[in-house]
């Protein structure tokens, strides 16, 4: 881990978290913590994101949302709240995006146009596969934290870890006591 790297903890939010809930990722708990764990090692570099279903869906989104309609409510819906555990891991506002991917203006205006990005969070088939690549192809480099994230199920947690090492040297995936020691393959 570099002193400039910034930990992204992606959508630790109740609608991932909760058992009950349709996207539910049934390792939440376990990512979660070491997630938590690492925060302090980055120290004023910790970014919070925030899924929100854009009130206004377009093209494929009104698909989307036909498809997962419990998801579509409103921002301030406690669903979408963040888990108790990301509260206060980050002095910064959490960035909130309508999109599965992070990388964007508000994330690249905190973290610089191609910063070193160490991502955690839910959900690896989705949303850190989503910002994995396309930060990457905006010229960060990315280190993804395969113990620190959770996703669907087990199967689609490792397909998602599998497609993204295909992406070194831009990606890379370690665990937790990898990226601690600073070793950066897995």
């Amino acid at each position: 881990m570099t002193d400039d790297a910034w930990l992204l903890v992606i959508d630790p939010q109740v609608i991932f978290a909760h058992p009950t809930s349709q996207w539910a990722a049934p390792k939440f708990p376990e990512a979660m913590d070491v997630a938590a764990s690492l925060a302090p090692r980055f120290g004023d570099r910790v970014l919070v994101t925030r899924w929100l279903p854009d009130p206004d869906p377009k093209g494929s989104w009104a698909a989307y949302f036909d498809r997962w309609p419990f998801a579509a409510g409103p921002a301030d819906d406690p669903l979408f709240d963040l888990m108790p555990a990301a509260q206060g891991l980050s002095r910064y506002p959490t960035l909130d995006c309508t999109t599965f991917s992070k990388w964007g203006l508000k994330l690249r205006s905190l973290a610089g146009p191609t910063p070193h990005l160490v991502l955690t969070g839910v959900s690896t088939d989705c949303c850190v596969l989503g910002t994995a690549l396309a930060a990457a192809d905006g010229g960060a480099t990315v280190t993804v934290v395969a113990d620190a994230c959770a996703a669907s199920c087990d199967e689609n947690h490792a397909a998602a870890l599998h497609v993204m090492r295909q992406y070194e040297p831009q990606i890379f995936v370690v665990d937790s006591a990898d990226l601690i020691a600073g070793r950066r393959r897995k």
